[in-house]
């Protein structure tokens, strides 16, 4: 049995396991790209009949994203991370984001980038739940926002079909009283949930007394979304979308707080879908809607994706993260 043991150690020593991670987001951004080969080219399409300055601005606010994105992860963290290795990796995240479901790329990402760079585990846990937290809060704020300086811009009854609330009501309930049944019955998973608790509001007291700390960690989770919403509204600008462009920001920001829970890729897929209905809700044409939304995330998801995989393989190759 030892022998059996030391042989198969050996076999697994020799699995160039850091090359296959380096290549395995390459791999991944190839074969998502041929299932969405029709939306790519459709996408593409549009692109080109667009007004090109409207668009260079689009593309603008996707790469100030990921400055807003490392500066808010600083802001969650006391301790300072490397600016530079900090910018890349939020850019490498984002295609991460895109290739695993539920933003579970662009988390791993970043927790192996703040381990590395030196921070225990739970403290860099943490760290990621504020972050999580503040950019949750600030989006769901910015939404309720532009809710109340228009409240007319969006008609909610299209988001779902007729009949459709009661049932999700129904979903949001029995999950939440699962999860309060499990907290109270499991003694160690209530220990652990209260221990990862202590330890984030440890860092967010910390990160809280120092304001250039809380203010990169607001500021950044509000710039994020706003900027993501800012592009949505120029690509509508490039391609004509009779919308006014805060109501096209709403609509955007509803979208997105609708899908935050659908475990797809990238949200591939469903946040295509939502947001299509978000600007026919919005009051624009549904093929003038369907172009900008297609556009958009070629802009945003396509057109990124290849050179962020390509760098997230580099940071796997050099251990930054």
């Amino acid at each position: 049995m030892t022998a059996v043991r030391l042989h198969a150690g050996r076999l697994l020593r020799r699995i160039p396991i850091r090359q296959i991670l380096v290549l395995l987001p390459l791999a991944l951004v190839i074969l998502v790209a041929v299932r969405h080969r029709t939306v790519l080219a459709e996408g593409i399409g549009h692109l080109a009949t667009a007004k090109w300055p409207w668009l260079l601005a689009a593309a603008g606010a996707t790469c100030l994203t990921w400055v807003a994105a490392a500066v808010t992860r600083q802001g969650a963290v006391v301790d300072r991370l490397p600016r530079l290795r900090l910018l890349v990796t939020q850019f490498a995240a984002g295609s991460a984001n895109h290739l695993l479901p539920t933003g579970l790329g662009a988390s791993a990402v970043n927790l192996r980038f703040m381990t590395v760079c030196g921070l225990p585990l739970a403290r860099s846990s943490a760290a990621l739940a504020l972050y999580l937290l503040a950019e949750s809060v600030a989006r769901v704020g910015l939404l309720a926002a532009l809710f109340i300086a228009f409240p007319h811009a969006l008609q909610l009854g299209p988001l779902l079909p007729d009949g459709a609330w009661g049932p999700l009501l129904l979903v949001i309930g029995a999950v939440v009283v699962v999860v309060v049944a499990l907290f109270a019955l499991v003694r160690k998973l209530r220990t652990a949930v209260l221990s990862f608790l202590r330890t984030a509001l440890g860092e967010a007291r910390s990160v809280h007394t120092r304001p250039s700390r809380a203010l990169a960690l607001w500021g950044g989770s509000i710039a994020f979304p706003a900027l993501q919403a800012a592009g949505l509204v120029l690509v509508g600008l490039a391609l004509g979308l009779d919308v006014p462009p805060a109501h096209m920001a709403l609509a955007y920001l509803a979208a997105t707080v609708a899908v935050a829970l659908v475990p797809t890729p990238g949200g591939l897929g469903s946040v295509e879908a939502a947001l299509i209905v978000a600007l026919v809700a919005a009051g624009g044409p549904v093929a003038v809607a369907t172009a900008v939304v297609l556009a958009y995330r070629i802009i945003t998801v396509w057109l990124p994706l290849l050179p962020g995989a390509l760098t997230l393989g580099a940071l796997v190759r050099f251990k930054v993260i």
